[in-house]
């Protein structure tokens, strides 16, 4: 049994774990090559959060997904390649909007060299993820497309709130959909597409990685509040500080609105309250960490992971099933 991937995923059997770590090997190969400019700066500021690690979340579902077709076939590493530049270039953008100072464990792009150098490093990388695109053909080009839509249009969602009468946690979840399940789900539909697997199998796939995108976005919404920054890689109450109503605060304000406990509406103040100040921040995350909405959101992110897990039964027992089923589990662990 060997530990590959991010969470420590464990891979059985040696001919998938030789796979995985080869085509995983390829996609970071890839990456550097894809980053490269001729003019230097630009190499330095795109090279920046692939060189800082990560977990290639992403990279990784390409290559399992493969599995269920010619697993050697020349489209994966190239999609993965494609699913993870764009991945990054999200979070470029991100951290401008979030003001974020740490990613990956490192100083942000904006922190750096400022929010226009951040911007347009991002930009970059939507370039040279198009053209690799290009490569693999019109329907790839179609699907990036499609998701790639429901990702911009998940961040519009997110900034322009709910609509009146719309319930907020109904909302935040359609947010997530888009913002992260479509990318998730175009890693897993992107491998089984170029791997030649039959169209049900790919369609399973696909649903597969919407589901568990959803999921590993909650666990992320836990970490935000429950981890540190050793933990998480960037730097904890991002979200709360710019006021983005992650899950644990939507469930923290739904149950002040049922309930109508003066505790949850004192909490409620405080994260309405200006959090740029790192006491009151701190506070925040203490009250938020021992609070049920904390565990209720924790409780939302098994259910998306186990949903999920269910959407995989159609397809045959193997290794790379086995190891999509413990990614689920993984998600899971990652919220506690």
């Amino acid at each position: 049994m060997t530990v590959v991937g991010p969470f420590g995923l464990s891979v059985r059997d040696q001919a998938l774990e030789a796979d995985v770590q080869a085509g995983l090997a390829a996609v970071e190969e890839g990456l550097l090559e894809a980053t490269k400019s001729e003019v230097p700066f630009i190499t330095e500021a795109a090279q920046h959060l692939v060189r800082a690690g990560g977990k290639r979340f992403r990279p990784l579902l390409v290559m399992l997904a493969a599995q269920f077709g010619d697993r050697h076939a020349p489209g994966i590493v190239p999609s993965a390649v494609v699913v993870e530049l764009t991945h990054l270039a999200t979070l470029y953008h991100d951290d401008v909007m979030d003001e974020a100072a740490v990613r990956r464990g490192v100083d942000s792009a904006n922190t750096r060299w400022g929010n226009s150098v951040a911007v347009l490093t991002g930009d970059f990388l939507f370039a040279r993820a198009s053209q690799i695109l290009a490569d693999l053909g019109p329907e790839a080009v179609r699907v990036q497309a499609l998701a790639f839509e429901r990702l911009v249009t998940g961040q519009i969602l997110e900034t322009a709130g709910p609509s009146d009468g719309r319930d907020p946690v109904e909302h935040y979840l359609d947010v997530l959909g888009g913002k992260t399940g479509s990318l998730v789900a175009v890693s897993c539909r992107f491998g089984a597409m170029m791997s030649g697997a039959d169209e049900t199998v790919v369609d399973v796939l696909t649903q597969y990685g919407e589901r568990l995108g959803v999921a590993f976005q909650l666990a992320d919404d836990v970490l935000d509040i429950a981890s540190d920054s050793h933990e998480s890689g960037k730097t904890p109450g991002t979200d709360l500080r710019e006021g983005i109503p992650t899950l644990p605060v939507l469930r923290l304000r739904e149950r002040a609105a049922r309930l109508g406990l003066p505790e949850d509406a004192a909490l409620c103040e405080l994260l309405d309250s200006d959090l740029s100040d790192d006491a009151r921040l701190a506070e925040a995350l203490a009250a938020l960490r021992a609070h049920p909405a904390l565990e209720q959101a924790r409780r939302d992110t098994v259910r998306y992971a186990e949903e999920a897990r269910a959407a995989l039964a159609p397809l045959r027992e193997c290794e790379a099933k086995a190891a999509l089923l413990e990614l689920c589990d993984a998600v899971v662990h990652r919220a506690g």
